[in-house]
This record gives structure tokens, sequence and C-alpha cells, in this order.
């Protein structure tokens, strides 16, 4: 006859380190039982702070118990697995390949349900439940299963990572700013954490505004497509009917106008779907780096999040998009004008009139660049940030990050082929193209600020290399409140009001530059009209006194204007 099997409950005869049926068990003081093997190698862990604790209610013990075979637990598990003790595996998920396994399990190891970054372990639900349990786990921070814990260990000396060094961009231990972190600046990783988070989060909602505006902007080229397909549509149907009047003599060129205004149109409408495509692309990129972000602002770990900090996908310059201005339906009708005008003048017609029905269609332009702003509020919406090149600076120029002070004594700059030796002079980092605002707060009895080609001439008298007096450069000075423009060597004297703070508004597209003297109003002080054929730099030039300074005002839109 079959043995009889005993269905008992496998957690009665089951090590809660291994979770497997008890192997040599052995019991502590508390009446915890274990695989002898299993709570040897758990103590093993503690041996370096002389303290042993049960894995399960954690009580302590010292010394380190030495611990006898349980010989009736022994028996019964023995007898209970000869008379067909039910041994089906717990319900547990086996730790695979790619999954985060528990530290604690021996043998056949489960997948960790959370990590611990005080313990700096990974933990099975069931070694997991003494973290909910006891009160000294109450303050250990549990984040999803991680594999990067070891991460978290100082190399050097063997503690936890809760501090960062700011000045080599790194988690470091308590011990570390007492040797090689030394007088560097550090915080704790929260605060630091908590810091570049709220920078993320500014930079989240920029990329979402960004989002609004160029999906909003979409939205009106279809629109705009029709409305330029209608009127050449139109436009060219007058003019067939002009012509059949003047068949005999125009017929050539009915054709050309025909052939020129289709031309004009399939042009308009493929910069139309070019500058569309552009923005969906950059809202394809926007939402990509917004769910990088997102991500990242969701880790839970600050060391893992600030390792991960640096490696974010910068973002790209925004497209240079114009705004569509809403006006009435004139793309080609000039065309049907000129028309009428050539067949009252059929004489002229060939050799005046073709002209201006040719320029009449080549003028037609749908996105017409921005009009100045005329608030200070409107003007701060192109403000962009600019830092100066210490690599450009003359030697008697004291360079920070956005001003410059003249000074009495030579610096000790190193040689470098874009350093101005003649004139006292700086130049920006980043170049100004598209719609760019500049404010510049200065000082002093004899102090320039300008805009130039970055190929101006670093040596040499002032008609080379300084600002204003070349062709590459535009410049607005003040010699004891005096002002005066200069291009190309010619000076125009200003007799607008000075201020300590002068505005500088640029459209590089349509060749505007435009000083304004910045107080509670703004009064445009000059206005060049121009082409510009390379990006341009922003700079400084001194003149006179030791001590005159300039600078670049860092502002924002929630500023008071």
């Amino acid at each position: 006859m079959e043995p009889k099997r005993v269905k008992l409950d496998r957690d009665a005869f089951t090590c809660s380190i291994c979770l497997d049926v008890l192997s040599y068990p052995v019991t502590t003081s508390c009446e915890h039982s274990y695989c002898t093997d299993c709570i040897k190698s758990f103590w093993d862990k503690e041996d370096d702070e002389r303290i042993y604790s049960c894995p399960q209610c954690g009580q302590i013990f010292t010394p380190r118990p030495v611990l006898v075979k349980n010989t009736t637990l022994a028996d019964l598990v023995e007898e209970l697995k000869n008379n067909g003790l039910q041994t089906d595996p717990a319900d547990h998920c086996n730790a695979e390949p790619e999954d985060v396994a528990c530290d604690f399990c021996t043998g056949t190891k489960l997948k960790a349900h959370k990590s611990c970054l005080v313990c700096l372990v990974s933990l099975c639900e069931q070694h997991l439940q003494p973290h909910f349990e006891l009160p000294i786990f109450e303050k250990h921070k549990l984040v999803e299963p991680s594999k990067n814990l070891q991460e978290n260990i100082c190399s050097r000396h063997d503690e936890v990572m809760k501090m960062f060094c700011r000045t080599d961009w790194q988690c470091i231990c308590y011990l570390c700013p007492v040797d090689e972190h030394k007088g560097h600046d550090t915080v704790s990783a929260v605060a630091e954490r908590t810091e570049r988070q709220k920078e993320l989060e500014g930079n989240q909602q920029n990329i979402q505004q960004r989002l609004q505006d160029r999906e909003k902007e979409v939205t009106l080229f279809q629109p705009e497509t029709e409305a330029i397909n209608r009127s050449a549509d139109k436009v060219v149907e007058d003019s067939e009917k002009l012509f059949a009047e003047l068949i005999r003599l125009i017929e050539k060129r009915s054709a050309d106008v025909k052939e020129q205004i289709r031309s004009q149109q399939k042009s308009e409408v493929s910069r139309v779907t070019e500058l569309r495509e552009k923005l969906e692309q950059e809202i394809a990129e926007l939402k990509r780096n917004n769910a990088e972000l997102t991500e990242l602002l969701h880790t839970e770990d600050h060391n893992q999040f600030l390792h991960n900090y640096p490696s974010l996908s910068p973002l790209s310059k925004p497209t240079d998009s114009s705004s569509i201005n809403i006006r009435p339906l004139r793309y080609f009708e000039d065309v049907t004008a000129a028309v009428s005008k050539v067949r009252e003048k059929l004489q002229d017609f060939l050799s005046e009139a073709w002209t201006n029905i040719s320029l009449a269609v080549t003028d037609v332009d749908v996105l017409l660049s921005q009009p100045e702003p005329q608030t200070r509020a409107d003007f701060l919406k192109s403000l962009r940030k600019i830092t100066l090149d210490p690599n450009t600076a003359h030697t008697q120029l004291s360079v920070w990050n956005r001003g410059a002070t003249f000074m009495k004594d030579q610096q000790s700059y190193s040689s470098h082929p874009d350093r101005f030796t003649s004139c006292r002079q700086v130049l920006s980092r980043e170049s100004l193209t598209g719609l760019r605002y500049l404010e510049v707060e200065w000082r002093g009895i004899g102090v320039c600020v300008a805009v130039t080609y970055k190929d101006i001439s670093r040596t040499g008298g002032y008609d080379e290399c300084g600002f204003g007096y070349n062709d590459k450069s535009w410049s607005l000075s003040h010699r004891n409140k005096s002002l005066a423009f200069h291009h190309n060597n010619v000076r125009t004297s200003i007799s607008g009001p000075w201020s300590s703070r002068v505005g500088v508004y640029l459209d590089h597209s349509r060749g505007l530059l435009s000083f304004y003297s910045v107080s509670e109003t703004m009064t445009l002080l000059h206005r060049v009209q121009t082409t510009f054929t390379q990006p341009l730099y922003a700079g400084f030039r001194f003149d006179y006194s030791w001590g005159d300074y300039a600078t670049f005002c860092e502002l924002n839109l929630t500023e008071d204007v």
C-alpha cells in the first residue's frame, strides 16, 4: 500500500533565509530556527560590527551565539520527509539574469521586491518583512529594486555616499571632505538633488511652453498654404483674361507670367511646408527631452539621479520661426494690377512694364519677420544669456562671467590667437543670430558696447580691430556721458538721454540693429538697417579710465518691467 502523505504548512519547516526546508536546523534563544549554513553566512556579514541579530525578529546577541543542532526538529523534518511531506515550491518568483536578486536568499535566489538605500541590500518579499515590522528599520529608505546599490559606497572609505562635491561633481561620503575633497564646495546629496530638480522642472516648463507655442504655430500653416494657392489661382485666371485681350502682342509674355507665378507659388508653399516640418521635428525632440526629464525626475535614488543628470541630452536651439502676419489676402494681387497697367500702356510693355510684373511676383513674402518690439516686456522675450570669452580679452581687462573691468595692471592671461592685443576689448562666447535682445550696465568715462563679426582683426590700429572703426563692427560709445554711434570709421553723434543701462536689439535676418536708453522707459538712441553676412558677437571696449566696467544684465520675464 502507498504510504500516507502528510500535508503540512511548509512555513513551519522552512528556513526564512533560504526559503527552503530546514537543513541541519539550529534554533536561536528567541526560538527562531534556521539552516546552520544560512545563519552562519548571515552572521558572517555582521562580523565587522560584532553585533549579531535574528533575521526574523531583530533581537541582538552579544557575543555571537554558539548554536548546536536542534535534533528534535531535525528528526521531525526527516520523519515528515520520509512520510510524504509536501515540499512544493512557495509562491515566489525566482530571479532571472535580468532581474535584481534578493541578497539574503541562499541557493535559489528570489526576485527582489525592494532595495534599501540604508542597508544597501535588495530584498525579496519575505526578507523585506522586518523592514515593515521592526522599529529599527522605520527610517530606512526603500526604492524599486536596483542593481547599482554598490555605486552608493565610497571606494576609499567604504561608507555610504550621502554628500555631493560640487567642485568635482561627484557623490562622496562624510569622510571625503577631510582629505581629497578638503576645501571643496560640498552639500548633502539630498540638497543637491533638490536644487537640480528645481532646475530640471524649470527646463521642463520651458519645454512644455515651447511645445504649446510650436503646436499652435503649426496649425497656422495649412490655412496659409490654402490662401497662397487660392490667391495664386485667382491671379493666374485674371492674368489670362487680361492677356487674352492682347493675345497677338503678348502671348509669349502671358505664358511667362503664368510660369513665374506658379514657380513662386511652389516656392512659397515649399517654404511654409519646410518650416512646418522643422517645427514638427522640434516638437518630437522636445517630447523626447520631456520624457527623459520625466524619467529622471521620478528617480528615487538621489545618487542615481545625480549620476544620470550630466548625461541628459542638451536642448537644441529653437527653430527661428517667424510669426505669420495676419493681413488682408494680398499675395499675388499686385500682379493683376501690373497686368492691367500693361493693358493701358501696351507700347511700353516690352521695355518697362514686364519688369514691374516680374518684381510683383517675386516680392511675395508669406512668412514676414516679426515687427520690432514696442515695450520692454516685449524686448525681454528675445533676451538671451550672454557670457564673455576670456580668451578674447585684452590683458588689461579683468573678465568674469558676464562683465569686464579696465585694470591698471596687466592680467595673467595665457597666449591665445583670439586675444585682442591692441584695443582693450573682449567678445562674447555666444553668437547672435535671429532675434536677440541684450541689456548692458556700464560705468565710466569711456565705455563702448558693440556687435561685430568674429573675424575682426585682433591686432593693428583702431581702423583694423577697434569696434566701430571698420566695416566688420557697429558700436555705441559714451565719453563722459556723450553718446556716439560708430561704423566703418564714421561717427554719428546721438542726442538721446544717457542711462547707466543700454539695450541692444538685433533682428539678424532683417539686418536691423537698434540701441536703446533703458530707464523707467525705453528711448530709441540709434537704429541701423543693413545686411549682415555673418553671425554677430557682442563685445565691450574701454578707452580711458581704470575702474570703468560693463556687464551683461541677467534678467527674466518675472522682473517688474
